[in-house]
């Protein structure tokens, strides 16, 4: 594939344009990862969705980014880099009006995923840009500042998407892409150069349709699955069949094709199958965590919108300031213990978040989420170093890919899977609670007791439900907050599975890739 500067790597003429109008279309994808969520208690209402349903919309978004981020590469050489990448910006902000301006869940989450399937290649088609029009020397400073950029929709993401949804309306969450989209189209169309295209370029569908199949159908499997009683349903079953069945068809046809969508020499090294589930445990504690947060500050605490956005942006600095402290460490210190410390720290986190009741203050919720966001800076860069430390350089591209591809999926299991079980523990505790509500229980008797909550009453009976399922929430979100603490410490064995190599340096381009 022919660059934008040359072979070499020479500078070229309008890099600081260039760099300006890619980068702020890795931000306008990087905030639409986090800034719908502070918004979700309100799209729920708009649209009138249960709570297990409203994380459709970020579900959708991560899986419809999964499966198209594999054939980035290909759609560039086939159709040239800056046709594609001006195509994704186009769509990604037509998808982003369309989702403002949703007036049912049905019509939500179909937009997400179409704004998940143009945004997938505005990460790394930028970054390809990035790395072309700057000198090997100046690749370490320029994929610094692309790191920063991904980074900013964590930090911004809640803060913005509170103020919007507070102070305009949660479309505006959405809306806002629309200027940043309008000003990355017109740098990109103004300042890049088009790279060749060739139509001897070849991906291999069956592969990919496939693993896309799969993909899909598991996730409407997870989302389904709790509203229809899972097995019982004949929806379910064959969703179930269709996912087993593409998955039969993927592993068969990349160990028999002779140029498979997965190449399966990855598989080889132990280094990558490895990084492979850390990955995938990562991305289930960073989104399912998230997700778990919003309705928790907004609903159970009572927090507006802001103060939640605002209490939710210190996750992010963590992550920022931990990923700087470990750009100086990796080298210095086994990456192994650095992976360690950053599960460890993830753990405690998680710990800390499951000893939260309604009382729990400000400064401790800000705390933790920037010890959280430390966790996974310090996992990060170590991470994706490691997992591609022993991969032969001819795989590293497809190595990518599927990294990214394991972390996504990662994502949106990790937001089904627990809103799924918030909502069925809070029923599960509520008909615990409630055996003790019998005339039996002499609690009732006490005078204050029978006068605010008296079950033989039909406002003392309403009133009673309400702490009971207040209760049993609470015991439900520090179950789930349990889940992703065990998770991280069920991670640390693997530890000694991994190798490392002399030289632990990993390219530039696979650090920032990890937080595509």
């Amino acid at each position: 594939m022919a660059s934008a500067a040359t072979p070499a790597g020479a500078p070229v003429a309008n890099r600081g344009a260039i760099t300006a109008c890619v980068i702020l279309a890795v931000i306008m994808q990087a905030l639409d990862t986090t800034i719908a969520n502070v918004a979700l208690p309100y799209i729920q209402g708009s649209v009138s969705a249960s709570a297990d349903q409203i994380n459709w919309v970020l579900t959708s978004y991560i899986v419809a980014a999964a499966i198209m981020t594999p054939p980035s590469g290909f759609l560039a050489a086939r159709f040239g880099r800056k046709r594609v990448l001006s195509v994704a910006i186009i769509g990604f902000v037509v998808a982003s009006i369309l989702c403002g301006a949703a007036q049912s869940l049905t019509q939500i989450v179909g937009f997400r995923l179409m704004q998940g399937f143009f945004g997938a290649s505005l990460v790394p088609l930028s970054q390809s840009i990035l790395l072309d029009i700057y000198t090997p020397e100046e690749r370490g400073s320029a994929m610094a500042l692309f790191g920063i950029s991904v980074m900013v929709g964590p930090v911004l993401g809640p803060v913005l998407g509170g103020w919007l949804t507070e102070n305009i309306s949660w479309r505006w969450v959405f809306y806002i892409n629309l200027p940043l989209g309008i000003l990355a189209l017109a740098g990109v169309s103004a300042f890049v150069t088009e790279t060749r295209s060739s139509a001897l370029a070849k991906l291999d569908w069956t592969g990919f349709g496939a693993l896309s199949i799969a993909i899909g159908a598991l996730q409407l499997f997870l989302d389904r699955g709790a509203q229809l009683d899972w097995f019982d349903s004949p929806e379910i079953i064959v969703e179930a069949a269709i996912c087993v069945g593409a998955l039969y068809i993927l592993v068969v046809h990349t160990f028999t094709a002779e140029n498979s969508f997965i190449k399966p020499r990855l598989f080889l090294d132990r280094n990558f199958n490895v990084g492979l589930i850390f990955i995938f445990i990562v991305g289930i504690c960073y989104l399912a965590s998230l997700a778990l947060l919003t309705p928790f500050l907004q609903t159970l605490l009572g927090y507006p919108v802001v103060t939640a956005g605002i209490v939710m942006g210190p996750r992010g600095l963590g992550t920022m300031a931990c990923m700087f402290l470990v750009g100086r460490l990796i080298g210095k210190v086994d990456t192994r213990i650095l992976l360690g410390a950053g599960f460890l720290v993830s753990a405690w986190a998680m710990y800390d978040m499951a000893g939260w009741t309604p009382d729990v203050s400000q400064q401790r919720i800000m705390f933790t989420g920037f010890v959280q966001g430390g966790g996974l800076g310090l996992l990060f860069v170590p991470l994706t170093t490691i997992t591609f430390a022993t991969l032969p350089a001819e795989y590293r591209g497809d190595g990518t890919g599927l990294y990214n591809l394991s972390r996504n999926i990662g994502s949106s299991v990790g937001i089904s899977l627990v809103s799924y079980l918030l909502t069925r523990n809070v029923q599960v505790n509520h008909a615990e609670i409630a055996n003790y509500v019998t005339p039996y229980n002499r609690l009732f008797e006490i005078p204050a007791i029978k006068h605010a909550w008296d079950p033989a009453t039909l406002a003392g009976r309403a009133a009673l439900d309400e702490v009971i399922t207040r209760q049993a929430t609470i015991i439900a979100y520090i179950d789930d907050f349990k889940l992703l603490m065990i998770l991280c410490l069920a991670a640390l064995p693997f530890l000694v599975l991994l190798r490392t190599p002399r030289q632990e340096a990993a390219p530039a381009d696979d650090h920032a890739m990890v937080m595509e």
